[in-house]
């Protein structure tokens, strides 16, 4: 493995780590409902990019790991993030060519799948409350998801990620 391949892939990592921080970060009550879903809009970033290094396997690492760090449901975010990433990489050509505000809303589209997936799976454990405030992070993530997309092309081409 090449010197460059391994750079790239600990930039993925860290970006992945810091936004599993910004994930578990404690923030006041009013706000905690609000949250966007960090580590799920720098992976769709990632998949989007580069999709035949950053995939399904990330994905399903990358949620794994989320759900031991939040206390979920072992297994319910790395469902909810491989469907995701399976979906951003069926259609990354077509996302990329897009302004980003139309990015923004298959973005919206793609966090109301995620959604959708842990609602059912908490639903079918019985473990699923708060049903009305479930819907906040995907506006807060769309919201967000310009900036983490400009943030994320930097330190693409900063580290000369390919």
């Amino acid at each position: 493995m090449s010197n460059q391949i391994r750079h790239a892939t600990w930039v993925v990592v860290l970006c992945l780590l810091v936004a599993m921080a910004l994930t578990i970060w404690p923030l006041p009550a009013a706000v905690e409902p609000f949250r966007p879903e960090w580590t799920l809009l720098v992976l769709i970033y990632w998949v989007m990019a580069l999709p035949t290094r950053f995939n399904v396997g990330v994905a399903f690492l990358a949620g794994l790991l989320l759900d031991v760090l939040t206390g979920t449901l072992l297994g319910q975010h790395a469902l909810a993030f491989t469907i995701i990433a399976f979906l951003v990489s069926m259609i990354h050509l077509r996302i990329r060519v897009y302004p980003v505000w139309q990015q923004a809303i298959a973005v919206c589209f793609l966090l109301a799948i995620h959604e959708s997936i842990l609602i059912l799976v908490e639903g079918s454990t019985g473990t699923l409350e708060g049903l009305g405030q479930r819907w906040a992070p995907i506006v807060t993530g769309t919201l967000f998801w310009p900036w983490v997309m400009l943030l994320m092309r930097y330190l693409r081409r900063r580290f000369q990620v390919t």
